[in-house]
């Protein structure tokens, strides 16, 4: 069964059915790139991480929403994601 939407004040997002972790943390990453194969676990972070599929409100923008529990982690995926 497929997960319902969760809209943010920011955001419509579309969980992704692979996500260990089903919640939205504090630390966001919009990729506007909607087609963009993003394996997170290559990644090698440290805390726990979501991935959503994503309509920005602000512009209606489609793209993809990555949140990280942990700065570091934040930091470390804006560092090293290339979009393919």
């Amino acid at each position: 069964m497929a997960e319902k939407t969760i809209t943010t004040d920011t955001y419509k997002l579309f969980p992704s059915p692979r996500n260990r972790h089903r919640e939205i943390f504090e630390h966001e990453v919009f990729v506007p790139h909607p087609y963009a194969l993003i394996d997170l676990p290559s990644f090698h972070l440290q805390g726990k991480y979501s991935l959503f599929a994503a309509c920005r409100l602000a512009d209606m923008k489609m793209g993809q929403l990555v949140t990280f529990e942990l700065a570091a982690d934040e930091a470390k995926f804006k560092a090293r994601f290339v979009p393919d």
